[in-house]
């Protein structure tokens, strides 16, 4: 990767480190999600690194943050950009992509300046069989590093990451797409420091990038707010991006406190509607979504980074996740 944004993503990561103290930052519009901000203070004061953003979808005002103006290790949410381009793809007129010439849009590299019209639902594109390879193989998160089949159409590589966030699944869009094109594509949409960095990997050395992802809690709430608003690229990319999302089983952080079955809320349930995406590391706890209700939506974000050395940090950091989604349920529903 160019070393300009190797350099870039180590000094936000410095700017970003924890520093054992309460931010400055905090805002807190009007007093609202009153537990979560006393929650996240008091990790702040133990020495947790917080960033965060809750944004309201009717109006767009901000209703929290803390720090959300810094880039920041995400882990896997930065797969959001690349599920991004490969539904911009998908939803091209002609087979070309938003972004490309060709015969294929799988064959792009690099999105052009002007969007073509849309048709609705997928066509071939969203059928093209890609193989996996040897050096795509990783570990962790995901479902097909434990499948013997050994292709699969670009739609269900995208399902699969939005389900499970599924490693080899981004490893061989990416090596089919190309960083390149997905860096272009997060700053066509003016996301300036929010970054999908590098593949997934087992070790980073030093020529590697340090995280697989950066990004800053507003940014990321603005984009997802957009994706709810169906304004990023178009309406057909961004529901195509939503539909994946809500198949997302991660419901560990945020997204456990609206008491929805992890495994099946592609649909309303008791009024409520989810999508997000979670990333997790060593020391890194991160999540951006979208929650909708009968009183109103929030879209938000939130990073915590902390000393993983002991559970009790950990579970501690995931308790406070969850008391901020207490929040956000119960100024959407």
């Amino acid at each position: 990767m160019p070393e300009s944004i190797r350099r870039r993503a180590r000094e936000d990561r410095d700017e970003a480190a924890p520093r054992g103290r309460r931010s400055d930052a905090i805002e807190n519009d009007g007093g609202i999600f009153r537990k979560g901000f006393a929650s996240l203070t008091e990790l702040a004061l133990s020495g947790v690194q917080v960033t965060a953003c809750a944004v309201d979808l009717g109006s767009g005002k901000v209703l929290f943050s803390v720090d959300d103006h810094l880039s920041v290790p995400t882990a896997s949410i930065g797969k959001v950009l690349l599920l991004i381009e490969v539904a911009a793809r998908i939803s091209a007129r002609d087979g070309a992509g938003t972004g490309s010439s060709g015969s294929s849009s799988f064959d792009a590299a690099r999105p052009a300046s002007r969007p073509r019209p849309v048709r609705p639902g997928p066509g071939a594109e969203a059928l093209s069989i890609l193989n996996r390879t040897a050096n795509d193989e990783i570990g962790d998160s995901g479902l097909w590093q434990h499948l013997q089949v050994p292709a699969l159409p670009v739609s269900d590589l995208a399902a699969l990451i939005g389900a499970t966030s599924d490693n080899l699944a981004t490893n061989v869009l990416l090596r089919r797409i190309g960083l390149d094109t997905v860096r272009a594509r997060a700053e066509s949409l003016g996301l300036r420091r929010t970054l999908l960095l590098d593949i997934v990997r087992e070790e980073r050395g030093p020529d590697d990038a340090p995280q697989l992802s950066v990004g800053s809690a507003r940014e990321l709430a603005i984009l997802f707010g957009r994706l709810h608003a169906g304004t990023v690229v178009d309406e057909t990319t961004s529901q195509l991006v939503r539909g994946w999302l809500s198949l997302g089983t991660d419901l560990s952080m945020v997204g456990g406190a609206f008491g929805l079955d992890p495994l099946a809320h592609v649909g309303a349930d008791h009024g409520l509607r989810l999508f997000n995406k979670t990333g997790t590391d060593a020391g890194i706890r991160s999540e951006a979504g979208v929650i909708t209700g009968p009183r109103g939506g929030v879209s938000y974000a939130v990073t915590m980074r902390f000393n993983d050395a002991e559970l009790s940090g950990r579970l501690a950091v995931l308790e406070a996740m969850r008391v901020l989604g207490t929040d956000f349920l119960e100024y959407v529903y």
